[in-house]
């Protein structure tokens, strides 16, 4: 005669073992792929280091989706640095642009107050 109830084991037994099914481990959410800050660059700092950002940050869900999560990790973080680099670049032209146009009032002013 069969038992219609499993067979569970006593209590303070050991628990049941779970079959094993040969999953993927669950290796938790891509990372971040920083598309933002990688528009933001294009747009409004430095376009050719922007686009690099831009195509580093789409390969990030790509490469997740297909198992490569080290290599999703090194896009995203390349697509940072990228961004990063670019908004530098930018900030040190805007900082080169400012002292120019010093340089060019003081000279301006010094010659205008030339009299022969």
């Amino acid at each position: 005669m069969t038992d219609q109830y499993p067979n569970y084991p006593p209590p303070g037994g050991p628990p049941p073992q779970q079959p094993y099914y040969g999953g993927m481990p669950n290796y938790g959410p891509p990372p971040d792929n920083n598309l933002v800050w990688a528009i933001l660059c294009t747009v409004l700092c430095c376009l050719p280091l922007g686009i690099v950002a831009i195509v580093k940050s789409s390969q990030v869900q790509t490469l997740w989706s297909q198992g490569f999560h080290a290599e999703a990790q090194k896009a995203a973080d390349d697509a940072k640095k990228w961004s990063m680099w670019g908004a530098i670049a930018t900030g040190g032209l805007f900082l080169l642009y400012i002292i120019f146009i010093v340089v060019m009032v003081i000279i301006g002013a010094s010659a205008g107050s030339f009299t022969p």
